[in-house]
């Protein structure tokens, strides 16, 4: 029977767009995921993502027994702060490049909010302004490769972004993912956690690209100070599992794989 795995998608990428990682996973994992965090109105977002972990958490509970939570970026401090809150519903978290704030981090990010320059310290910034209609698919298609962030995408996931990303309007193509909840959802990084970090009962392993600045080397030390954590450092970007995902895929699995022996 496949192992449960629940994934947690980027800020701005719908799940969908993770189809090609998702199909090199299985049979060996049922992959259940949200199609979009943020845009249920039962969970608004809101300061520290509280409703977006609470969304998390529901998701978790209608499953039947703990998952190996895989997350990339937004979706893996989703599940870090869901395991910490909820360990029974997990096997372990994998984060991919999604960093793991320290207490000066979350201070530094309290201060940017009070004093109104969060939009520099994270990617709210240059999210302000992004382009949301299109003609059709091939405009839009044509307009995203060329952007630095999806420059190294492989291409189906590309095509996937353009099909999954992309919902018909009276304009011809709007961004399916709100950009006004996108940036909502960086305005409100946590600067809070549910606990002490030291305190969370599963393994977990954050995996970074070597060419992001996402993940800092302190946050890597941090990790790896945990009772159960490990960092691992692959090929790419930040968005590695969009630009390489069956080399993503081959990590998660062996790393799962690994994870799951060593369980008494």
């Amino acid at each position: 029977m496949p192992h449960r795995l629940f994934f947690a998608h980027a800020n701005g990428f719908p799940s969908e767009t993770y189809r090609k990682l998702f199909a090199l996973l299985e049979p060996d994992f049922h992959v259940h995921r949200l199609e979009r965090h943020g845009h249920d109105p039962r969970y608004p977002v809101d300061a520290n993502w509280n409703s977006l972990v609470a969304e998390l958490i529901e998701s978790l509970e209608r499953l039947d027994g703990p998952v190996w939570g895989v997350g990339h970026s937004l979706g893996g401090i989703l599940h870090y702060h869901a395991a910490l809150r909820r360990p029974e519903l997990y096997r372990g978290v994998v984060m991919l490049d999604a960093p793991l704030l320290t207490t000066l981090d979350r201070l530094a990010i309290r201060a940017a909010k009070r004093f109104g320059f969060i939009d520099r310290l994270t990617p709210a910034g240059r999210s302000l302004g992004r382009r949301e209609c299109f003609g059709d698919a091939e405009e839009a298609r044509r307009y995203f490769a060329g952007k630095r962030l999806f420059r190294r995408f492989d291409p189906d996931c590309l095509d996937d972004y353009v099909r999954h990303g992309l919902a018909p309007s009276e304009e011809g193509l709007r961004l399916r993912f709100d950009p006004a909840t996108e940036i909502t959802i960086y305005r409100n990084v946590p600067h809070r956690v549910p606990a002490r970090p030291q305190s969370l009962a599963v393994p977990l392993a954050m995996v970074r690209g070597r060419d992001s600045r996402t993940v800092l080397p302190h946050q890597v030390r941090m990790v790896r100070r945990l009772p159960r954590g490990e960092c691992l450092s692959v090929p790419g970007g930040h968005m590695f599992p969009l630009e390489r995902p069956a080399h993503t895929a081959e990590l998660v699995r062996n790393l799962l794989s690994r994870w799951e022996e060593q369980t008494p």
